[in-house]
């Protein structure tokens, strides 16, 4: 076998599976994604008045509950007790920024919490907003930062715009 990563959701076999994590012990673990809502300048000044209600606070909302059924939506995550969901859309030149925060104390991850609440927020003032325009684009759904685990810590690099 080489030492180079290998993806954990084949078996020998080649046939998907879901990763077994109960011999790995419970640590607390965290991870942070991010993703932005590019929106026109027209949308952006016709967001505190939507009649819809409160897009960015809907938006919060729709990527708590979604970090919460990741495993619903996602084949091989496994069911996690999340300890803690920290949601935040802010209006920033060009768009709306999301940034999801997601902790647990368990045998695995939540990168894919955190990048699910973080998409569902995007698509959540996408669909508050589509009314307005239909251009809107969704960019950069990325994992931030990650903590705890085997893996170890990651922290995005930060690259010139």
């Amino acid at each position: 076998m080489s030492d180079s990563p290998q993806l954990s959701h084949f078996n020998a076999s080649g046939q998907t599976v879901m990763v077994d994590v109960s011999a790995k012990q419970p640590t607390r673990r965290t991870a942070t994604a991010s993703a932005f809502v590019e929106l026109s300048a027209a949308v952006l000044a016709a967001l505190p008045a939507n009649p819809k209600g409160n897009p960015l606070e809907v938006a919060r909302f729709a990527g708590i509950q979604a970090a919460k059924r990741t495993a619903d939506l996602i084949p091989m995550c496994h069911p996690l007790p999340l300890s803690h969901i920290d949601l935040q859309a802010e209006i920033v030149s060009g768009g709306v920024r999301i940034r999801a925060t997601v902790a647990t104390t368990a045998p695995t991850g939540v990168e894919m919490e955190a990048l699910t609440a973080a998409a569902v927020a995007a698509l959540t003032v996408y669909d508050m907003t589509k009314a307005l325009d239909k251009s809107i684009v969704i960019r950069n759904i990325q994992l931030e930062e990650k903590s705890g685990g085997k893996s170890g810590d990651f922290h995005r690099k930060k690259t010139r715009a």
